[in-house]
């Protein structure tokens, strides 16, 4: 999930869940952090409201370590790093990719997690082994269409679908925009229903997002084609995003964050949610 989000400012969708262990009048101060509740499985919302998932989780975990009241609140993707400035929470906690662009307007803490991205398309599409199905390219750089020649003249006049906003659309536009139809989406899960009633062909995003997808009795039509991409291309990892000004913050975060990784929290963690270890390298 990974994300570079527009300047528009969403509403606020229903407030969360105070997670942290210590009462607040004994806590340091209170934090509210804001994820969508609908990035499964980093974040997504229960039946009965309240969010869960691997960041809410991980969240949890970190703001006890730092005795911490927080709060966790559903945010619309689309202007989220807007609402951030405005105020209106603390933290980004939503599969957020540290790239140097986000870090002109934002501070990050240290990643808690690194994770590539991939395609997948539906069964009977005709595109189920795209060029590269099973192999893992790794990227430096955004425009590099020497090693997707096979790729691009396979997605050529094909639609395909993304988050808007996320650290994958820059990628997309500059390698395929030339050659594919590049159809933007609020929602990751409106996205994958278009793939699964045929209206576009392939959709592109994080490789544990999309791994979680795929076990849901109602995407068990989708499934991976094309390589696995990673490396540098996505920044160091995801971390969670604050204000310029909160850099105390994001250091106490980091703090926390190296001691999840280092007891094996994180690890624990993605293993539940991923099936994978997502812990970024060290």
């Amino acid at each position: 999930m990974m994300k570079l989000k527009s300047a528009l400012l969403s509403t606020a969708l229903l407030a969360g869940l105070a997670i942290g262990a210590a009462p607040a009048a004994q806590a340091e101060q209170t934090v509210t952090i804001a994820l969508e509740g609908d990035y499964q499985p980093w974040n997504l919302t229960n039946p009965d409201g309240s969010l869960g998932g691997f960041e809410p989780e991980l969240a949890a975990n970190l703001c006890k370590r730092m005795n911490v009241h927080c709060k966790l609140i559903a945010q619309n993707w689309d202007g989220m790093v807007a609402a951030l400035q405005a105020g209106k929470f603390d933290v980004i906690m939503d599969a957020l990719s540290i790239t140097p662009d986000r870090e002109q307007v934002m501070t990050f803490s240290t990643p808690y997690a690194a994770t590539p991205a991939t395609f997948v398309t539906a069964k009977g599409s005709g595109l189920e082994n795209l060029p590269g199905t099973g192999k893992t390219l790794d990227f430096k750089d955004i425009d590099d269409k020497a090693k997707l020649t096979a790729l691009r003249a396979a997605l050529k006049g094909k639609v395909i679908g993304l988050q808007a906003g996320t650290v994958y659309e820059p990628f997309i536009k500059a390698d395929f925009g030339d050659v594919a139809t590049i159809k933007d989406y609020n929602a990751a899960t409106d996205r994958d229903n278009d793939i699964i009633n045929g209206r576009i062909d392939v959709g592109f995003d994080d490789a544990t997002y999309f791994g979680y997808a795929l076990k849901a009795p109602a995407d068990s039509t989708l499934v991976f084609t094309g390589p696995v991409v990673g490396g540098p291309i996505w920044g160091a990892g995801e971390g969670l995003g604050l204000r310029k000004n909160e850099g105390p913050l994001a250091a106490k975060f980091s703090k926390a964050i190296k001691a999840a990784l280092k007891d094996g929290t994180v690890k624990k963690l993605s293993l539940k949610w991923f099936g994978v270890d997502v812990s970024p390298a060290s």
